[in-house]
Parts: C-alpha cells; sequence; structure tokens
C-alpha cells in the first residue's frame, strides 16, 4: 500500500507538467476533433472506456480530457528509461503482474481511484486491436462499475491506426484523430448482481455495442490476442453516423454468418 501511496503522489504531480508539455504537442501535430466532452462527469468517479488500436490512444485520451484520468499499467514500463517518468506522468500507476493475481491487484486499484471521485481508464478489449476491428470486452469493466456505482462512459477514437499502424514505433504526423465520448451508462440496475456472469456479460457488451456505434468499427466477437496480426487490410469503418434500429446487446453483436463460432471464454 506504501509504494501505491507514493506512485499516486507523484502521478498527481507529473500530471500536471505533463499536461501543460504533450497537450500542446498533440494538438498541434495532429488535427483533433473532439466530441460529446459534456458526457463527462465534472465531478465524482467514472469509467473510461475506449477502443485501442495504437499505443498512442493512452497519449490523446489524458490531452484532451478536462479532469485527469488514471490507469494500470505493467511495472516493467518503469524499466525502460523511455517511460519510466513518461508514462506515470500521464496517469499511469505501475502494477507488478508477478507473485500473485495481477487483475485483482489492479481491479483493487481501479476500486481505490473511484472510490477517490477520479476518473479511471480501462480498455475493456484488454490489449490493442491488432487487426482494426473491435473485439469482445472483458467483464472486468462491468465488475468494476457495479461495486463501484461509477458510470462507464464508452468511447470511440478514429484514426490513431492510421498514425501509428501496429508494429510502427513512431507516429506518424499531420493526420486527423477523432475521439468520440458517448453517454455515460449507468450500473445501478446491476447493483445487486456483481457476482453473476450472465449480468457482467450483459453490461459489458452493451458497452462494446456503444463503442462500435462511436468508432466505426466492424465488429470481432473474438478477444483480442497480442499475438494477432491482419491477415489483409482492415475493413472500411461503418457510417457510425447511419441510425441503427437498437436491439439488445447480446442480438447487435451476435456473428454474422461468415464468422467463426466463439465459445464464451471460462
Amino acid at each position: 500500500m506504501g509504494t501505491l501511496a507514493v506512485d499516486e503522489e507523484r502521478i498527481g504531480s507529473l500530471y500536471r507538467v505533463a499536461r501543460a508539455v504533450v497537450r500542446p504537442v498533440l494538438l498541434t501535430a495532429w488535427r483533433v476533433v473532439v466530441e460529446g466532452l459534456e458526457n463527462i462527469p465534472s465531478e465524482g468517479p467514472a469509467i473510461i472506456a475506449p477502443n485501442h488500436t495504437a499505443a498512442i490512444d493512452s497519449f490523446f485520451i489524458p490531452a484532451v480530457l478536462p479532469r485527469r484520468i488514471i490507469y494500470v499499467g505493467k511495472s516493467e514500463y518503469l524499466d525502460d528509461w523511455k517511460t519510466r517518468r513518461l508514462f506515470p506522468a500521464l496517469g499511469m500507476i505501475p502494477i507488478d503482474r508477478s507473485g500473485g493475481d495481477a487483475s485483482q491487484r489492479a481491479l483493487a486499484t481501479a476500486k481505490r481511484v473511484l472510490e477517490r471521485g477520479e476518473l479511471f481508464g480501462i480498455y475493456p478489449e484488454g490489449t490493442r486491436s491488432r487487426t482494426g476491428r473491435l473485439h469482445k470486452g472483458h467483464t472486468g469493466m462491468a465488475r468494476l462499475a457495479i461495486e463501484t456505482g461509477a458510470p462507464i462512459v464508452p468511447v470511440g477514437i478514429i484514426g490513431t491506426r492510421e498514425i501509428q499502424p501496429p508494429e510502427v514505433s513512431v507516429p506518424l504526423p499531420l493526420k486527423r484523430v477523432q475521439i468520440r465520448f458517448g453517454a455515460a451508462i449507468d450500473p445501478h440496475r446491476y447493483a445487486t448482481r456483481a457476482d453473476d456472469r450472465l449480468a457482467l456479460r450483459q453490461l459489458t457488451d452493451e458497452v462494446m455495442f456503444e463503442i462500435r456505434e462511436l468508432s466505426g468499427q466492424e465488429y470481432d466477437p473474438t478477444y483480442a490476442t497480442k499475438g494477432a496480426t491482419p491477415s489483409a487490410p482492415p475493413p472500411d469503418v461503418i457510417d457510425v453516423t447511419a441510425a441503427a434500429d437498437r436491439r439488445s446487446s447480446s442480438e447487435v453483436l451476435r456473428p454474422i454468418a461468415s464468422d467463426a463460432p466463439h465459445a464464451e471464454a471460462g
């Protein structure tokens, strides 16, 4: 707990400096269009849940938000001189992934952040999509929302994959980025169902549906993996301005006939 407290104290001071430096650089190097900032609560806790197609996503979200956002990340980032100061400055709390259940430690850290009334950022897909499609979400986000009562704000990030394609380390400048914050999703209707796997999946799928509407990505009903690489250029995004008939999240996210069947992970 002591180490975590020191890390969070450092994050607070570094974040203010980093935002003052990084934000002008990002907004100058790229054409950034932001929509829906009014959906970010002006105070109190909220979970910010974006899609994730490029490493630079973690730079743009803190730069455009009006409030500080905190993430958790692997402690190995602190071993690399390139990221030792940068990632904590962007709001990352390091989590040691060895010697126990790292996911439980990350969840406990996130709960403390939200209980303090702050914003917590999480990528529901768990890792970057190497194909450009939107993958199935993990249910840790839903459990966190139900246990804390924090609303989930879905986010669609468009254009960062063209700025930083997979395996490209240096982002390409002067391109357009669009960041769309959707309406907050209230988890209170699931308040008594934090241990109900069906409820966790339903809330997660609802968030993923909204992210898909905001990002325009094609949906892939499988979990994203770090080793996945696209076998063909990513598909064109769907028209996010077209109004789709609203159905249940499970129905909307059901695989199309050409998709391979996928069993629920245990």
